[in-house]
C-alpha cells in the first residue's frame, strides 16, 4: 500500500517454530492487504527470517540481537501508517483483536488489550507483576491498565516523539504506558484472551528482569516528576537531621555537627528536586 492508515508492527527473535501460526492468521484476515505489515526480526539465529520471507509481509533484519524495543523502533520507524498496532510474533496475540484496537484508536491516544484472568500466564512472574504494579500506581498516583501487555496501538506520531526515552530492551510496554500517561493522553482498554507461547521459552527472567523494571519505573518517574522522588527523600533526611539535633541538644546542650550535615542535606537535595524538574521539562521538549 502506497499511504496506509494503519500499521501492524511485530517483532520476533528465534522464532522459526511457533512464527507461522500468526503469519498464517495475518493472512487469513488478509491485513497484508488492508494494512501495512511489517516484521522485524531481531538478529535470530535460526531460521526465523526466511520464513517472513515466504509471507507477502514487509521484513526488516537486525545484524545483532539488539533487544525487543529496538525491534519495535525500527517497525515504528519504517511505519508509515498514521497509527501503529504491535504484537507479539510467539502466537500468544490472536490477530482477531486488530479490528476491534483499531476501531478504538478512533478516540483514544493509545489502546492496550489487556489480558482476561483467564489468560495463560507464568505463574511465578504474577507476584512480581503485582509487586511492580502496586509501585507503578504509586509513582503515577493513578490506576495503571495492563501496564506490559505487547498488544497495542498508538497514534504513530505521538510515539515517534516518546522513542528516544524508550529502552531497547523487554521494557518498551511499560515505559510506553507511564509516559503516556504521564503526559495525560487517553488510554483505552479492551479484554483480550492470550494464549500459551508456541516453541522456545521467553527470554525474561523474574529477578533479572524484574529488578530491571522496577529501576525502569523509578527512572520513568525520574523523567516525568523527579520531585515524586525528591521531595519525600528530602523532607525525610532534613526532618531525620533536625530530630537528631534536638536530641543531641537536648541530652549534650548542643546541636551536633553530624546533625545540621543531615538537615543541609535534606535542604540540597530538594533543590536539586527542583533542578532536575527542570531539566526533565526540558527534555522532555518535543520535537515535530
Amino acid at each position: 500500500m502506497e499511504n496506509p492508515e494503519i500499521s501492524i508492527v511485530i517483532p520476533a527473535f528465534n522464532e522459526e517454530e511457533g512464527i507461522r501460526c500468526g503469519l498464517e492468521r495475518i493472512i487469513d484476515y488478509r491485513y497484508h492487504e488492508l494494512y501495512e505489515v511489517i516484521y522485524i526480526d531481531d538478529g535470530s539465529t535460526d531460521n526465523t527470517f526466511g520464513i517472513i520471507c515466504e509471507y507477502p509481509v514487509k521484513c526488516y533484519r537486525h545484524n545483532v540481537n539488539k533487544g525487543y524495543g529496538a525491534a519495535l523502533k525500527t517497525g515504528i520507524r519504517k511505519a508509515k501508517g498514521n497509527k501503529v498496532v504491535i504484537l507479539d510474533s510467539d502466537g500468544q496475540h490472536d490477530p482477531k483483536y486488530i479490528d476491534q484496537l483499531i476501531m478504538m484508536l478512533q478516540d483514544y491516544d493509545m489502546v492496550i488489550g489487556e489480558r482476561t484472568d483467564d489468560s495463560f500466564q507464568v505463574k511465578r512472574r504474577q507476584k512480581g507483576k503485582r509487586f511492580i504494579r502496586i509501585l507503578g500506581e504509586l509513582l503515577v498516583e493513578q490506576k495503571l491498565p495492563d501496564y506490559n501487555s505487547g498488544f497495542r496501538g498508538f497514534e504513530r506520531k505521538l510515539i515517534s516523539e516518546m522513542l528516544h526515552i524508550m529502552p531497547n530492551g523487554f521494557s518498551f510496554s511499560t515505559t510506553s504506558t507511564l509516559a503516556f500517561l504521564k503526559e495525560g493522553y487517553t488510554i483505552g482498554t479492551f479484554p483480550i484472551v492470550v494464549e500459551e507461547r508456541i516453541g522456545r521459552q521467553s527470554n525474561v527472567k523474574f529477578l533479572k528482569d524484574g529488578s530491571k523494571t522496577i529501576l525502569l519505573l523509578m527512572r520513568i518517574v525520574m523523567l516525568f516528576n523527579p520531585l515524586k522522588i525528591f521531595f519525600p527523600a528530602s523532607i525525610l533526611i532534613f526532618f531525620a537531621g533536625l530530630g537528631w539535633g534536638i536530641l543531641g541538644y537536648s541530652i549534650v546542650g548542643r546541636f551536633p555537627n553530624s546533625a545540621t550535615l543531615v538537615s543541609v542535606m535534606g535542604m540540597l537535595l530538594f533543590f536539586i528536586g527542583l533542578l532536575a524538574d527542570q531539566i526533565a521539562m526540558l527534555n522532555r521538549t518535543k520535537h515535530s
